[in-house]
């Protein structure tokens, strides 16, 4: 017998969804930081053993829209009710929910795909606290399980993978069984560029960017990436590029030190500062960037 299925990873901003993600892949593909809204593609990991297959998709926070790249985030949320086999909806011990998230609770408990409440971060609640959290979750999704994990401390982790593999329908693989992600080594690079800008700018820059990948040359022992770090206004150009260019090339080493331990050999790589006039409100950037069709 062989298990095969769609696990769609679903929450509000900063519970932890890109942590748990790569903990249950064992793989680092989502990008964290203490920021919310870092993630902005739906970004699937594929574990598979010998008689499984499970395709876990990491989605950006739940959130209500204040311009075109923000409601393109909200539409792989939405896909990802439409087609889980399993549905991870997590929240963590601090968090309250807004209008848009019960809109999406709401759509869950219509949907009948099994679901499975994931409370992340239970490191900073105490048990009794805990337990009273639990069952309001009991009561706000009837029918679906309750558990309590640490993705960073990779409590339960091994708990809730057993869970998820119980709940997936049978079936043969959707992928070759040696498939880690759908996502390309040039998807990677531009997250990694992406997420060191996200730690080390503050207020609305890191959300005005946007990275594309110019040029990727595989080489023996090296590879080669020219990305270009496209901002939403001239303004913003000489901050992201800094005094003398110091920021950029602070930001440059950092993401080169990340892809050499991600590609597991030499990088070589080049930035370049362009502003993209209001890219996040412009349907042909969004098409360019990935976010619409």
């Amino acid at each position: 017998m062989h298990r095969s299925g769609f696990v769609n990873i679903i929450g509000n901003p900063n519970v932890g969804k890109s942590t748990l993600m790569n903990a249950l892949v064992g793989e680092r593909l989502s990008i964290i930081t203490s920021k919310a809204q870092t993630t902005r593609h739906r970004i699937m990991g594929i574990v598979n053993g010998d008689d499984f297959q499970i395709v876990y998709s990491d989605t950006p926070g739940i959130l209500k829209p204040s311009y075109r790249l923000q409601e393109s985030m909200m539409k792989f949320v939405v896909g990802a009710l439409r087609d889980a086999d399993v549905i991870l909806y997590v929240t963590d011990t601090v968090e309250r929910g807004d209008e848009a998230s019960e809109r999406i609770l709401d759509g869950i408990a219509a949907s009948g795909i099994p679901t499975i409440v994931v409370i992340n971060k239970i490191d900073l609640s105490e048990q009794q606290a805990l337990e009273a959290l639990a069952e309001k979750w009991r009561s706000r999704l009837p029918g679906a399980d309750v558990v309590p994990v640490s993705a960073l401390n990779g409590f339960n982790i091994g708990g809730l993978f057993d869970l998820i593999l119980a709940k997936l329908p049978e079936g043969a693989p959707y992928y070759p069984k040696d498939t880690l992600t759908d996502r390309t080594i040039r998807f990677f690079a531009s997250e990694i560029i992406r997420e060191k800008i996200f730690l080390n700018y503050q207020k609305e820059i890191p959300y005005s960017v946007e990275i594309g990948i110019d040029e990727y040359k595989e080489e023996p022992g090296i590879d080669r990436i020219s990305a270009t770090i496209y901002v939403a206004r001239e303004s913003q150009k000489g901050i992201i590029i800094g005094h003398k260019g110091e920021m950029l090339k602070k930001v440059g080493t950092a993401a080169r030190l990340e892809l050499e331990k991600f590609l597991g050999k030499k990088v070589f790589l080049q930035l370049y500062v362009k502003v993209n006039d209001n890219w996040r409100d412009s349907d042909s950037q969004l098409r360019r960037f990935g976010y619409a069709e």
